[in-house]
């Protein structure tokens, strides 16, 4: 299997509604260190799985509206609860969207949200 990582960060607001969330239901913020991997069990006729330039301009690309931003005021998560799990969803299903003509293959988003604590999401 051949893989391409990329990694990149963004900082949201956002609370999480339910009170299996605990003090998490306040509003907070946190930083998600990113890393998008794409996987493929062939390289193209270049050699390539995707080109690393272009995979981060994507990464950058689907992050942008995210950044600094509180998600619990974005229209597009309205009725949301954004917790890791969800936003590596999203990330995962928004840079598919835009590889579908240049990547055939895995990919898996991984967002560290501390030292000690990650969630990712991977598919098709």
């Amino acid at each position: 299997m051949y893989k391409v990582g990329i990694k990149d960060h963004i900082m949201i607001g956002h609370s999480l509604k339910g009170a299996v969330f605990g003090p998490a239901q306040n509003m907070h913020g946190a930083t998600y260190n990113v890393t998008a991997i794409f996987c493929s069990s062939s390289v193209s006729e270049d050699n390539i799985v995707i080109d690393m330039g272009r995979a981060h301009e994507v990464i950058k690309e689907v992050l942008a509206p995210l950044n600094y931003q509180n998600l619990d005021e974005l229209p597009i998560f309205k009725d949301c609860v954004t917790t890791t799990e969800f936003l590596a969803k999203h990330i995962h299903d928004t840079v598919k969207t835009k590889v579908a003509g240049e990547f055939n293959g895995t990919i898996e988003i991984i967002l560290d949200e501390s030292h000690v604590a990650w969630a990712s999401y991977s598919g098709e």
